[in-house]
């Protein structure tokens, strides 16, 4: 069973169930896959604007009651409504009318001239979209674009700038373990909710929607859950450093076990940008496959380094094939590990060293489609320079 859920309401609901009890929910996303993530580095200008008793106690930070009456304000609830119908023809013997869900989740506006931020996966497949502020007003959002790869969307709301408290984006680069944080949304539907706790842990890798790694992400045990999709995570200074996006839910139950997992702030910017300028999001990719060198695999192989990317497979096609990059050629198995040995081992790109696939793909994430990137390789004991064109990466990683 897939532990890690998405959080965002997605059963159908009549308008009552909206201010009702326990909802039902979709599915989880699946793991472990060594996919292949990118962001791309133009930044979005912004206007400036289950531990609950989590204390902000240094660099004169704001309370968590001054978080929140600063910040509630520009986080919306977000109703997304898709229809369903039955098909006597295709499977559907008895003609099942069509019938309407509403999925729920939460959002914050970014700009005054009415963009809001929220999840992919609270929108996707929505044919109409409606966003509630915290005054209780209610208005109609269109999807302006939106990135399954980082499962960020963004939205455009026609309405007076002054109705609209955009919340200032952080620089999640600088966020530590054991920082203070506060998660506002709507969980279950509860509008403007506030939980607090901690960052728990950096650098985490989640599994987008469509199956792509998302690198970088930020772990809290700040209770967020299923509604919660699409809203803020706060720092102790008031700015965006994360947008919850799913949570761990420990293999059993469909709530919050203290593990959520927010998309960081400074890939929000960039999608964000490409969205707004574009109307979608473009990811670079070298067209390869490949798993991190680890000290075991080294050992038990004799590589000839300690660490690097090793290739599996080349896609056909692709800049890494024009290249002449070489993929794996006999399987082998190591504590535990399968792995495709044979292939090209990647070790340094643009000069920088590649560690392990995460290091890769930060390099890639500040080119664009078309751009060359250079790489250093070890093909058996020898090392050599290839230079590849990056295409643009299929819509997802089984192409």
């Amino acid at each position: 069973m897939n532990r890690l859920r998405s959080l965002t309401p997605a059963a159908a609901l009549a308008l009552a169930a909206l201010l009702g009890a326990a909802l039902a929910f979709g599915g989880a996303f699946a793991l472990g896959l060594g996919g292949k993530n990118t962001v791309t580095v133009h930044e979005v200008t912004v206007d400036n604007a289950a531990t609950t008793s989590a204390s902000f106690a240094s660099d004169k930070p704001l309370t968590i009651a001054q978080v929140y009456k600063r910040s509630a304000p520009g986080v919306v609830q977000i109703t997304a409504t898709s229809t369903t119908s039955g098909d006597s023809f295709f499977g559907d013997p008895f003609g099942t009318p069509s019938q309407q869900q509403n999925a729920l989740g939460s959002g914050f506006v970014i700009d005054k001239t009415g963009y809001i931020v929220t999840n992919y996966h609270v929108v996707q497949g929505a044919r109409s979209i409606r966003v509630t502020f915290s005054n209780n007003s209610s208005i109609t959002a269109r999807v302006v674009g939106s990135d399954p790869s980082t499962d960020i969307a963004v939205l455009k709301v026609e309405t007076p700038a002054s109705a609209l408290t955009p919340l200032p984006l952080g620089d999640s680069d600088r966020v530590q373990v054991g920082d203070s944080v506060v998660a506002i949304g709507n969980p279950f539907g509860l509008s403007r909710t506030v939980t607090a706790g901690i960052v728990s842990a950096i650098q985490r890798e989640i599994t987008a929607p469509n199956e792509y790694a998302i690198d970088h992400v930020i772990q809290t045990d700040a209770p967020i859950n299923h509604g919660n999709s699409g809203g803020p995570l706060i720092n102790s200074r008031g700015e965006v450093i994360g947008v919850n996006s799913q949570i761990e839910t420990g293999g059993s139950i469909d709530g919050n076990v203290g593990v959520g997992f927010a998309i960081p702030s400074n890939t929000v910017k960039s999608v964000a940008a490409q969205i707004i300028k574009n109307g979608k999001v473009e990811h670079p990719a070298i067209g390869i496959l490949a798993q991190d060198v680890t000290p075991d695999l080294a050992k038990a192989t004799r590589l000839p380094v300690k660490s690097g990317v090793i290739i599996q497979e080349v896609q056909k096609g692709s800049g890494a094939e024009v290249a002449g990059l070489k993929g794996g050629t006999h399987d082998v198995t190591v504590a535990g590990e399968s792995y495709k040995l044979g292939g090209d081992i990647i070790v340094e790109a643009n000069g920088m060293p590649v560690i392990n696939l995460a290091e890769l793909r930060d390099v890639i994430a500040g080119l664009e489609p078309g751009d060359t990137i250079t790489l250093k390789i070890y093909r058996g004991e020898h090392t050599r320079t290839v230079k590849v064109k990056l295409g643009r990466r299929p819509s997802s990683p089984s192409g």
